[in-house]
């Protein structure tokens, strides 16, 4: 290999050790840019609420071990959240009681504290016998209108049947 190539494929290598070891602190002696602007940090917001959600089933694969499930959601937001939502979700259902768990993506249309647009939230969740964790957060840049630069996690609880959120936020239009 040439001296020339050598040399580009050494300094492609050496960025990209930077930059899967700069969120790790591998490249904090890196000397810092005085041209770089910092952002002033986004205040985080709160929205809460009550939702009501539709579940249709749309396939299951029963199998020893696990099951697994897809179905279609719709939900309608009240509260912080006035709007409405599509999505899909994947389920697995184990033979042990009580563990599960679900991925989904759902598409949210309406308003944000009175600002009109729409996100979408990816889903993660797992039960362990009956023990719930759950991770609800806003997909980066897919906020639209006057909720683009949106980013955010929420919080959904369910106490006798009825459904909830706590919804943590922030939004960055310069996004």
């Amino acid at each position: 290999m040439g001296k020339r190539i050598r040399g580009k494929v050494i300094t492609i290598a050496t960025w990209c050790m930077v930059f899967a070891l700069g969120s790790t602190g591998g490249a904090q002696n890196a000397p810092a840019e005085k041209s770089v602007v910092q952002k002033e940090a986004a205040m985080t917001k709160h929205a809460s609420g009550t939702f009501e959600v539709k579940l249709e089933p749309q396939s299951e694969d029963k199998a020893e071990g696990a099951s697994l499930g897809r179905m279609s959601l719709n939900k309608q937001f009240h509260g912080g959240i006035e709007a409405t939502s599509k999505g899909e979700m994947l389920t697995v259902m184990s033979d042990v009681k009580g563990s599960a768990g679900y991925v989904a993506v759902e598409r949210v249309s309406g308003k944000l504290d009175g600002l009109s647009g729409t996100f979408v939230m990816q889903h993660s969740g797992t039960m362990t016998r009956g023990a719930q964790q759950q991770s609800v957060t806003v997909v980066p840049d897919s906020g639209t209108g006057e909720l683009k630069g949106l980013a955010g996690k929420m919080t959904i609880l369910i106490a006798e049947g009825k459904h909830s959120y706590e919804f943590e936020y922030t939004l960055d239009p310069t996004h």
